[in-house]
């Protein structure tokens, strides 16, 4: 099936500007840059959209009702964002500076609530903070809601954080600060108690068709034949028993709604037009608040085909390719950041300029973790080699530990060919991290243990992981040493790396591990509250102090930053992997805007020796100077690093 685009909008524009005449004569400038983005970007918006639902009898019907959604969204996105906008078109590559560095919090663990984090920009400012991702923050069942990633209204904020107007204000004060709004776009799934939800389980006609819903177990049973389970502990397989309202509830068998993740946790069903046009409408709100960056949870999963996983499949790419398109005519300065956990090649796939500009680097943060627990850099330094090139126009986010889990996603082939049996390594890093494995320095939580797999993925802080909860409590000085330096060499490695790099706040005073979650009944079953812990303020203000642990910390991951920002070779992409023919160190060569450097980073509680002939051949000099010490070093002389140190040479 083939359509002229140009005669489609032809029909289309003349009844949207009948639609929107009285908006349209107060602002026809804001019209006529809304008609020429569309005139750009529709092509592609209908290509997908054609690939997604062409066998739907009413296509043109929802085609046109979307690109009304999407007019009256930019007639009113507020004068300041659509500035915003035209900066962004003209710099698009905007997020590749080495001034980005970005910091993750929970609103209400952080600072209480959204007037709390306008309380805290100076502190984001003192780090240097560009981006500042606000995990969920909208309206979320009572309850267990998953984090907030059950989200009962988008367009609410919880109560008890603040309202949608101080959340625009928010927005606001920090771009004036220069400091971009990243927020958590839910698109697979919404919560039991969403509007939708509720008129489903009451049947509504409509809103029945925004989900997978079900009459009996026929379809389920044939799907379950290929899905794998996400959280077994809670409910057997991606499927949960709908209760109905009293006039369904005649039915012979029990109603089944799709749950890939909790049970109040109900799918979106993207195969009806209708659920998208929702679903972008939702989006551009979101953006019209003030939003720069949206977070896509869990897109590996929004598209569903009998006979598969239901994870990545091409249409979940066609269906991100057309929220882009959207989002490039009616809110051209917002960009996307993927959140796929699965396998490399998998994550790689949903990034591209017109797909998710921006994605977590799971991969990197994976293979840090296994690195200081093998202390030997083959997979990380493989990894780094092969698989960390991105298409022009996207970045990735590198980060060391996040409000969710660690799971050991390396690529089982790449460990096979280092001579690794992935089932058993993955079994000791679990055992490592958690632990179990003898004279581990780590402390952290086992999260969905499967006893029928073996399979688990770790929770903890940063801190905790790297050895400092487990050195305190024996009080053994030397080893506070090793995990002071564990903590700022893992995460020197993301601030100078490339990509934009993220901390979750809390972890630059080493935060340890909180086991109170375990008093809670909402949280106790779920490990991951292990590092989703309330801040406590007089423990940040030691951070000023350098005889603290919290000092050295802090005050070590302000040096390493400083750099990244006043460094040009820090910038932009491009990595190239050294060889350093010892197995416990990693090199790579950083060079951006004419200048390089050099990077070795030791992952052993030992001294290292690296040649030096190594320095000479990718040095541009004979004498070197570290940036992080200030120390001149010879390139005649064999170079040896502490344990756990990070060197950058120029």
């Amino acid at each position: 099936m083939s359509f002229d685009t140009t005669y489609t909008l032809e029909r289309i524009i003349p009844r949207l500007e009948r639609r929107f005449a009285a908006r349209i004569k107060q602002d026809p400038v804001a019209w006529d840059d809304f008609q020429r983005r569309l005139q750009i970007h529709f092509p592609r918006l209908f290509r997908h959209l054609l690939e997604l639902y062409q066998g739907h009898y009413d296509f043109f019907y929802y085609l046109e009702e979307l690109l009304a959604r999407m007019a009256q969204s930019w007639l009113e996105r507020p004068s300041l964002l659509r500035e915003l906008d035209t900066q962004r078109e003209n710099a698009p590559n905007w997020f590749q500076s080495n001034q980005m560095l970005g910091g993750v919090c929970y609103v209400d663990l952080f600072a209480g609530d959204l007037n709390g984090v306008r309380q805290k920009i100076p502190y984001f400012q003192e780090l240097g903070l560009t981006y500042l991702h606000l995990l969920p923050l909208f309206k979320t069942r009572p309850g267990d809601n998953d984090g907030g990633y059950a989200v009962g209204d988008y367009r609410q904020v919880a109560p008890r954080l603040g309202t949608v107007a101080q959340l625009r204000a928010l927005a606001e004060e920090l771009r004036q600060a220069g400091i971009s709004l990243v927020l958590d776009f839910v698109l697979n799934h919404t919560a039991d108690d969403h509007e939708w939800a509720v008129k489903a389980r009451q049947g509504d006609p409509v809103c029945r068709q925004y989900y997978h819903i079900f009459p009996n177990r026929t379809m389920p049973d044939a799907y379950e034949r290929h899905l794998r389970e996400i959280f077994p502990d809670e409910h057997p397989g991606a499927f949960s028993p709908l209760t109905s309202a009293p006039s369904l509830q005649g039915r012979d068998e029990t109603e089944w709604v799709w749950t890939t993740f909790h049970a109040y946790q109900w799918d979106l069903n993207y195969s009806n037009p209708a659920t998208f046009n929702q679903m972008a409408a939702e989006m551009l709100f979101l953006a019209n608040t003030g939003v720069d960056v949206l977070r896509f949870d869990a897109l590996a999963f929004t598209w569903k085909e009998l006979g598969t996983t239901c994870e990545s499949l091409p249409k979940a790419h066609t269906l991100i390719r057309a929220f882009n398109a959207v989002a490039r005519i009616a809110s051209p300065g917002l960009i996307f950041k993927s959140e796929a956990i699965v396998h490399p090649d998998a994550v790689v796939k949903y990034i591209a300029s017109e797909e998710c500009q921006l994605s977590y680097n799971p991969l990197l943060m994976a293979l840090l973790w296994n690195t200081l627990a093998t202390r030997e850099v083959n997979l990380l330094e493989q990894a780094l080699r092969e698989r960390y090139h991105l298409p022009e126009g996207t970045t990735w986010i590198n980060y060391v530990c996040s409000h969710d889990d660690i799971g050991w996603t390396f690529s089982d082939e790449d460990a096979a060919r280092l001579g690794i049996n992935s089932y058993d390594h993955r079994q000791f890093l679990n055992a490592f991290y958690t632990g179990r494995f003898p004279d581990s320095f780590a402390r952290g939580l086992p999260f969905q243990e499967n006893t029928k797999t073996g399979d688990a993925r770790v929770c903890g802080t940063c801190a905790s992981l790297a050895g400092l909860e487990k050195a305190l409590r024996g009080n053994h000085a030397d080893e506070i040493e090793l995990a002071i330096q564990r903590i700022l060499l893992i995460h020197g490695i993301i601030l100078t790396a490339g990509g934009i790099p993220v901390i979750y706040l809390g972890d630059e005073i080493g935060r340890l591990n909180d086991y109170d979650f375990r008093n809670d009944p909402a949280h106790k079953h779920d490990t991951r509250w292990v590092h989703r812990i309330t801040t406590d303020w007089a423990q940040m203000e030691r951070r000023r102090d350098p005889n603290t642990i919290e000092g050295r910390i802090y005050q070590g991951m302000k040096r390493i930053i400083h750099l990244r920002k006043t460094i040009p070779a820090l910038g932009g992409n491009t990595l190239q992997v050294i060889n350093t023919d010892n197995p416990h160190v990693l090199g790579y060569k950083r060079t951006h805007k004419g200048e390089t450097i050099l990077a070795l980073a030791n992952f052993s509680e030992h001294k290292q020796t690296v040649s030096a002939n190594l320095l000479r051949m990718y040095g541009t000099a004979y004498e070197f100077v570290d940036q992080l010490t200030g120390e001149t070093l010879h390139a005649g002389n064999d170079l040896t690093l502490h344990p756990y140190r990070l060197l950058l040479l120029n």
